[in-house]
C-alpha cells in the first residue's frame, strides 16, 4: 500500500483582518500565487499528473465562493486539473491534506495540491455564513442562543452540558464564548491563558528573527503594487504583565482577552502531497510522512476540547500508546490545533490527563502570535519543525513523521 507524503509547502505572510498589508488582494489570486510557489519547489512534477486540487476554506462564500478551488486550477493555467473547495472551518486544509492522504492511501492518485485561504478582510463582498438582512440560523436553536446571550453577561461559575436537561447545545455559539466555557469547565485561570500567550508570541518573535519562515514564505504583491514579505504579527515585546492589563471581550468577568485570543487573519498557504513511490520516482526527498489522521466530535459549547480526542485516537491509530510519552528519547511531537490558545494551556489536563509537555507544544511558534489561519500551515510547520528535530535525534509526530 502507498504512503503519503509531503514533499513541498509554501504559505503567504499572515495579514491582520481589515487593517493589515493583505486587506485588499482576493482569495483567489492570494491561494493561486501561493500554490504555484509550491508546485515550482517540484518542479519535477509534470502538472498534467496533479490528480486534484482541494482547497480548505472555512466560509467559502462571497469571493471565496463559486468553487475557489477549481477558480484556482483555472488561474493556474491549468484547465485539465480539478478543484474542489471543503470547508471544516479551521480545520478545513487540514482535512483537505486528510483526503489526499485518503486517496493515495486507496491507490486513486500519486499527486495532490492541498491549500488553504481565509481572507477575513475579504468578508466586507460576503460570506458563506451571512446573508445581509437574513436569518440563516435554525429556530429550534433559538433558546440555546438566549441561553449564551445570558451568559455573556456573566455571573456564571460553572459549565454544563445542556443535553443533561434535555436541551440543545447552542451550535451557532462564538468562538470566545466556548473558550470561557472551557475556562469554567476546567477551571483554567486567566493567568495561565496569559502566560501561554505571552509564550506564543515570544516563539513566534524568535522564530521569525531565527528566519525559520524565510524558505516557505511568499512575496505576495498587493494592487497597489507594493511587495509584501513578512507577517502583520507578532506584537513584539508581549509580556505577561502587559496582557494582565487588557480587559475581558466576551463576558465582562471572563477571562479571554484581545491578548490571549489570537487575531483574525488573512492568509494562504499550500502543500504538495505525493504517493512515496511517485517520490522517489521523481527523486524527490519528502519532508514528511502522514501516518494518521482522526476527527472526533463534542459539545460545540465547548468545542475547544475537541483535538483532545482526535489526538488521542489519530495516536492510536498511528501504533502509539494514548499517552505521550519522551522515556525512550524518540519523542512524539504533537502540536494540538485549535484557534484559541487559551484551551491549550501548556497541554495540561483539559480532560483529567496530561496529554504532552508544554515544551512539545507548538514548539515553533503560536497562534497567540501567528495568529488564527488555515491549517496548511501547520502542517507546513510540523513538517519544517520535524525535519530540524531530526537533524538533532529524531522525532514523530501522531499525524507526521520526518
Amino acid at each position: 500500500m502507498p504512503e503519503a507524503v509531503i514533499v513541498a509547502t509554501a504559505r503567504s505572510p499572515i495579514g491582520r483582518a481589515f487593517k493589515g498589508s493583505l486587506k485588499d488582494i482576493r482569495p483567489d489570486d492570494l491561494t493561486a500565487t501561493v500554490v504555484r510557489a509550491a508546485l515550482d519547489k517540484v518542479p519535477a512534477l509534470d502538472p498534467t499528473q496533479i490528480d486534484d486540487l482541494m482547497l480548505g476554506c472555512g466560509l467559502p462564500g462571497g469571493e471565496q465562493g463559486m468553487n475557489m478551488g477549481r477558480v484556482v486550477s483555472v488561474l493556474l493555467g491549468m484547465d485539465h486539473l480539478p478543484g474542489t473547495t471543503i470547508t471544516r472551518y479551521c480545520s478545513s486544509s487540514l482535512q483537505t491534506t486528510r483526503m489526499a492522504f485518503h486517496a493515495i492511501k486507496a491507490g486513486e492518485g500519486d499527486a495532490y495540491i492541498s491549500a488553504g485561504v481565509e481572507t477575513v478582510s475579504r468578508f466586507i463582498k460576503g460570506n458563506s455564513d451571512m446573508v445581509p438582512g437574513q436569518e440563516l440560523t435554525n429556530e429550534k436553536f433559538a433558546d440555546a442562543q438566549l441561553r449564551t446571550m445570558k451568559s455573556s453577561e456573566g455571573g456564571l461559575d460553572s459549565w454544563t452540558d445542556p443535553r443533561e436537561g434535555g436541551d440543545l447545545p447552542d451550535v451557532y455559539i462564538a468562538m470566545g464564548q466556548t473558550a470561557e466555557n472551557v475556562a469554567l469547565l476546567k477551571d483554567v485561570s486567566r493567568q495561565e491563558m496569559d502566560e501561554f500567550a505571552a509564550r506564543s508570541q515570544q516563539l513566534t518573535e524568535k522564530a521569525i528573527a531565527d528566519g525559520f519562515w524565510e524558505r516557505d514564505v511568499v512575496p505576495i504583491t498587493t494592487p497597489d503594487g507594493q511587495t509584501v514579505v513578512k507577517d502583520d504579527g507578532p506584537r513584539a515585546g508581549t509580556t505577561v504583565e502587559g496582557l494582565a492589563g487588557l480587559k475581558p471581550v466576551f463576558r465582562p468577568d471572563g477571562r479571554i482577552t484581545a491578548g490571549n485570543a489570537c487575531p483574525l487573519n488573512d492568509g494562504a498557504a499550500a502543500v504538495i502531497v505525493m504517493s512515496d513511490t511517485k517520490a522517489e520516482e521523481l527523486g524527490l526527498q519528502p519532508l514528511a510522512r502522514i501516518v494518521s489522521t482522526a476527527v472526533t466530535g463534542l459539545s460545540p459549547e465547548i468545542m475547544g476540547l475537541g483535538p483532545v480526542d482526535a489526538i488521542k485516537l489519530a495516536l492510536a491509530r498511528a501504533g502509539h500508546a494514548e499517552r505521550v510519552a519522551d522515556g525512550d528519547g524518540a519523542a512524539v511531537h504533537v502540536e494540538l490545533v485549535e484557534r484559541d490558545p487559551d484551551l491549550l494551556v501548556g497541554g495540561d489536563d483539559l480532560r483529567g490527563e496530561r496529554l504532552v509537555d508544554l515544551e512539545q507544544v507548538d514548539v515553533v511558534d503560536g497562534l497567540a502570535g501567528a495568529g488564527q489561519r488555515e491549517l496548511d500551515r501547520v502542517d507546513r510547520a510540523e513538517a519544517h519543525d520535524l525535519r530540524r528535530q531530526a537533524g538533532d535525534g529524531g522525532g514523530d509526530d501522531a499525524g507526521l513523521q520526518p
